[in-house]
């Protein structure tokens, strides 16, 4: 299974509305056959246990390295665009399109 990053808005505009944006992303990029990895999830966990911003970055940043591919959610997002860079400078493919990334992928039937 090829693994994907999803990178996008959290805190910027309506928290919520990110959070659910990613999953229907993830869910998305799961009906296709990918493993999807959802930052947003540490939402919930920052609900019930809160950590410095900083620690949550850190903990994407273990993730993204082990990722096939990249995909940037629209919306303005500085953590969003930090991860685009690390996925560049590591090579791994961002796409912005999820048409995009299954074609590069072979996956067909979108």
């Amino acid at each position: 299974m090829r693994r994907v990053y999803i990178a996008g808005p959290y805190s910027q505009g309506d928290v919520a509305e990110n959070v659910r944006n990613a999953y229907v992303m993830a869910n998305c990029l799961a009906d296709m056959g990918f493993a999807p990895f959802v930052p947003h999830a540490t939402h919930f966990w920052h609900l019930l246990f809160p950590r410095p911003y900083e620690f949550w970055l850190n903990l994407d940043n273990e993730f993204l390295p082990v990722c096939h591919a990249l995909i940037r959610l629209p919306g303005a997002s500085s953590g969003a665009e930090k991860e685009v860079l690390l996925a560049q400078q590591l090579q791994i493919p961002v796409f912005t399109e999820i048409d995009a990334l299954a074609r590069h992928f072979g996956v067909v039937g979108i």
